[in-house]
């Protein structure tokens, strides 16, 4: 049985993790999997890290001294970012080592370049551990669900937001309240807007709608909003009315191109994903063959990635100790236009805060009329200092019109606040 060496780079809590895995693990590995996997060289910007750790005798201040070991057979890639990690993905790659990333920002960035290169030259790129942490995705998508066609991807994939909206929702806590107590239990970094604003939801559904319709999608090619908007009373009346709030990430096949993006949805509280709460995520996936299906678990934390990091190792390693070829790392992306946000067609919640005054319910409704968007159902509350609020839901309508008649609500002089709009996922359309 040949040895299959191993190189890391980044010695973080995910790094650790791996470390920890390969120690503890290398008997049942080779007993029970048939492979014999040794860490053979790491690099990080700390030694304290690998001392803790007992590996000392293996590290380097440098990264590329882990890439040019010629005893390295995989490179393990743990340092994010999209400068200096997509230097050693490539450079790994040109040396003919295969590569283990969880790297997201990378692969939704750069992933056709990396992959092209990958299939040129004969070598794997395994990503399990970007998306969705300790859950298995990646796999069933491009092993177990190939026999599928597959006509939607959503999820729920970062911890932060949806720990914050369970906050929000169970407890009435504020936006603000609610981000400070993510931040004290670690959930939520000092700068928290790659998870509030979205970005991270957008880098994993590239990833996923890439693989899942064979195409190339970047992550600036998402439209994105995030959760700051979102306050305590627009949970409540989405509990009034049978549905609760996810940020979701989205991508469905549609006759019009990929209909991709992420945002706060409103979703009925019969859905799936409507009872995955706290820091857990879930991707929900449905096929033409298999329908319905669903993938749960923690998302984030150094043991769910680690888990999903080494679970990649093992599959390039069974794949070297048993000359098996590597399955191809992209197979030909198919183009596929991206369907303009304006115009998705759904059913939208819209809560206006609006002048306590007669007619103002009135002249709302003629500029819905005006353009075209057709009301569901609308609650009108009093609040306090003169103002009011009027929640809308609305049959299926095109973005577009909804946006336009947002802004001919704002040209009446009727608002006394921003308008809060949050799309409904279950709508006719």
């Amino acid at each position: 049985m040949r040895t299959v060496n191993v190189g890391l780079i980044g010695l973080g809590t995910v790094g650790a993790g791996v470390v920890r895995i390969l120690q503890e693990h290398h008997e049942d590995f080779l007993r029970n999997q048939g492979v014999d996997l040794r860490l053979v060289a790491c690099a990080s910007r700390e030694a304290q890290q690998a001392e803790d750790l007992g590996i000392s005798d293996i590290f380097s201040f440098d990264g590329f001294d882990v890439i040019n070991n010629p005893d390295v057979d995989v490179v393990i890639e743990l340092v994010g970012g999209t400068t200096i990690a997509k230097e050693f993905v490539l450079a790994a790659l040109k040396a003919g080592k295969h590569v283990v990333t969880a790297n997201k920002a990378l692969m939704a960035t750069d992933g056709r370049e990396v992959l092209e290169l990958a299939q040129k030259n004969g070598l794997e790129v395994a990503l399990e551990a970007s998306v969705g942490g300790g859950i298995p995705i990646i796999g069933p998508l491009t092993h177990s669900l190939t026999a599928n066609r597959i006509d939607s991807v959503m999820g729920i994939v970062n911890g932060t937001t949806n720990y914050m909206l369970t906050r929000m929702s169970e407890d009435s806590l504020d936006y603000a309240t609610a981000l400070a107590e993510a931040q004290a239990k670690g959930f939520a970094e000092a700068n928290p807007s790659a998870d509030v604003d979205g970005f991270d939801a957008a880098a994993k559904i590239a990833i996923l709608a890439s693989i899942a319709f064979n195409t190339s999608v970047t992550m600036d090619q998402v439209p994105t909003e995030g959760i700051t908007g979102i306050s305590p009373v627009d949970l409540d009346y989405a509990r009034e009315m049978g549905y609760c709030i996810k940020l979701l990430a989205l991508a469905h096949r549609t006759p019009e191109g990929l209909d991709i993006r992420v945002h706060p949805t409103m979703l009925p509280l019969s859905h799936p994903l409507a009872s995955v709460n706290g820091v857990f995520n879930a991707i929900y996936v449905v096929g033409d063959a298999v329908g319905e299906t669903m993938f749960f678990g923690q998302g984030a934390g150094a043991g769910a990635a680690a888990s999903a990091v080494v679970g990649d190792l093992i599959e390039i390693a069974r794949h070297l100790t048993y000359e098996q070829k590597p399955m191809p790392s992209h197979n030909g992306h198919q183009p596929m236009p991206i369907k303009p946000m304006d115009d998705l067609v759904t059913s939208y919640y819209l809560r206006l805060p609006v002048e306590d005054r007669a007619g103002v319910l009135a002249t709302s409704a003629a500029v819905f009329a005006q353009n075209g968007v057709s009301i569901f159902s609308v609650v009108q509350r009093g609040a306090h200092d003169q103002t009011a609020e009027l929640a809308y839901v609305t049959h299926s309508a095109r973005e577009e019109a909804v946006r336009a008649s947002l802004k001919g609500i704002a040209e009446t002089g009727i608002l006394t606040g921003e308008p809060v709009l949050i799309r409904v996922e279950d709508s006719e359309a």
